[in-house]
């Protein structure tokens, strides 16, 4: 009896930890689980180019949607997981970070329709519709098949700030005063929020207790953890350190593969072979020398678009998109990578580009789909996890780079990192 007592409860663990997706004090990332799983967007509100970034108590939900190459309708399930600072799942219990129910089907979804490449584009609102998240903090949607419950097929993260504090974000010329035409220091201030009416305990000003993750852009390879440097007044002062300084890069490269019978700006020719369309665009270069151009585009984001049907989710087409940048020699000390939404913005073996000695050029292919995308190339020397833009892009401070600031405070008695502030800063960042 007793044993089988036990091997009911084994049975029941196991199912808690397949169906949870992911485990206790595991790091999560965006992460694509499956090569058939393409084009996964987390918006507020469906908005195009909107962060996935709620506020508590303030009722909105975030749109995710994503494709499935094939023909195949699949019942897929999404879990929501309440995360710490550094992105590992922590201690709460689905009761304590959500009212309703942390777990549900994925209900719409759509066939591709008159497309090369099949394909099914779901799309579910994130909490669902009779659900309310009650902490703030990091978050993951988790999605799954409901057949293999065990096989994760997507994970994304999203925030639900508080804003109990109030947070000030500074662009300005480096501190140490060394490369200033190359870099920006980017300087943080908290302050109370004196119009703070959440149900939340309002945080004390305590540096101990506070800590800032800064981002620029999208880039997960140089985040930066700030550290205290002082008080104004009663606030608190995160400035002229060495993790407030970023190099500035350039504007963003970017094309239009919006039309596939005539190309656009930055494709030299599309071609169908096969029964899939190929897009060639043109060559790159290596832009570290070069003078800065102003020019408005999506700091490594994406859109969906498709320029003559109607709905872009189902008839925009998949399209095979080859980078290629003519080099006469490989790099023997690092790696070239192409980063941006596109790529999850990682480093890895999909962003990676290829050295192919006989056309003396580096080359990435990717399956995308009809739209706008924007990206940038980073140099990785051998070792280190940081991409370099003064390599193959430049640095020029005049490039209108974004910085988000991620506001966490723990103290003694909270049981979860909350998120009390979240600041952007603007896409023009000239002193």
């Amino acid at each position: 009896m007793n044993r089988n007592i036990l091997l009911a409860f084994t049975l029941l663990a196991t199912m808690s930890v397949a169906l949870s997706g992911i485990a206790q004090n595991q790091v999560v990332s965006d992460s694509n689980w499956s090569a058939l799983v393409k084009t996964v967007t987390l918006q507020r509100g469906g908005v195009e180019l909107e962060a996935p970034v709620l506020t508590l108590g303030d009722g909105e939900r975030l749109l995710l949607r994503f494709d499935v190459l094939g023909a195949e309708v699949r019942n897929y399930r999404y879990r929501i997981d309440h995360c710490d600072s550094r992105w590992r799942k922590d201690n709460l219990e689905p009761y304590e970070y959500i009212n309703g129910f942390e777990e549900g089907a994925i209900e719409g979804y759509n066939s591709s329709f008159t497309t090369r490449t099949e394909y099914v584009n779901y799309h579910q609102y994130i909490p669902g519709q009779y659900s309310q998240l009650l902490a703030s903090g990091n978050y993951v949607v988790t999605v799954f098949d409901q057949d293999e419950p065990d096989s994760i097929l997507l994970t994304r993260r999203f925030y639900v700030t508080e804003e109990s504090l109030k947070a000030r974000i500074d662009v300005t010329t480096p501190y140490d005063g060394a490369s200033i035409r190359e870099r920006r220091e980017v300087d943080v201030t908290l302050s109370t929020n004196r119009d703070y009416r959440g149900d939340a305990p309002t945080p004390t000003l305590n540096p101990a207790w506070c800590e800032i993750v800064l981002q620029q852009n999208g880039r997960v390879d140089n985040l930066r953890r700030l550290q205290f440097s002082g008080y104004e007044g009663d606030a608190l002062c995160f400035r002229n350190r060495q993790e407030n300084l970023f190099w500035s890069g350039n504007t963003f490269r970017w094309f239009d593969l919006s039309n596939i019978r005539t190309p656009m700006y930055n494709v030299v020719k599309i071609e169908e072979y096969g029964g899939e369309w190929y897009a060639m665009l043109k060559p790159l270069e290596d832009r570290s020398k070069k003078n800065f151009i102003t020019e408005e585009v999506l700091n490594g984001g994406m859109k969906v678009n498709v320029w003559d049907r109607t709905n872009k989710q189902t008839e925009a087409d998949y399209v095979w998109v080859n980078f290629l940048l003519p080099m006469n020699y490989p790099f023997l000390n690092g790696n070239i990578y192409v980063v941006g939404d596109l790529t999850l913005w990682k480093l890895n073996e999909e962003s990676r580009m290829e050295y192919l000695p006989e056309v003396k050029a580096y080359r990435l292919k990717l399956q995308l789909k009809q739209g706008y995308y924007s990206y940038q190339l980073l140099f990785v020397p051998v070792g280190e996890k940081e991409g370099m833009t003064s390599t193959l892009e430049g640095n020029h401070f005049e490039t209108p780079n974004r910085y988000t600031a991620y506001v966490y405070y723990h103290a003694p008695n909270d049981r979860y990192d909350r998120l009390v502030a979240l600041r952007k800063s603007s896409s023009r960042n000239n002193p």
